[in-house]
């Protein structure tokens, strides 16, 4: 059932984990974005800066990424490097009680994105 709310909408990142600079430092101007498509297995975004596209695997509730592919070459800062190499790190996902997708290293919240549409 969670597997299908992945499909349902574009998320917004609204909280990464790790980084000693501020959310808000890390994308001042443009928040990191992701969609799944289920047909063609490959998640698509920005990463607050450049567009972005990975291949995903889906089992259960468990989830994993493949290198994401840049579409476009701006550079950007720290920010972009931290979704980045955090959305690689990503083993599980889950559908909190508010609706928000959560991507997590085993049971750990790396990442928290709310629906955009």
């Amino acid at each position: 059932m969670n597997s299908k709310k992945l499909y349902e909408s574009k998320w917004e990142l609204e909280y990464i984990s790790g980084p000693r600079i501020a959310f808000q430092g890390l994308y001042p101007d443009k928040k990191p974005q992701i969609t799944f498509n289920k047909d063609s297995q490959k998640v698509e975004g920005n990463n607050s800066c450049n567009g972005y596209s990975a291949s995903y695997t889906l089992d259960g509730e468990s989830i994993s990424f493949g290198e994401p592919t840049p579409t476009t070459m701006m550079f950007c800062g720290q920010g972009e490097q931290v979704f980045l190499n955090t959305i690689k790190k990503v083993n599980k996902f889950s559908i909190d009680t508010e609706g928000k997708l959560n991507l997590m290293i085993n049971d750990v919240s790396m990442m928290r994105f709310k629906k955009t549409e």
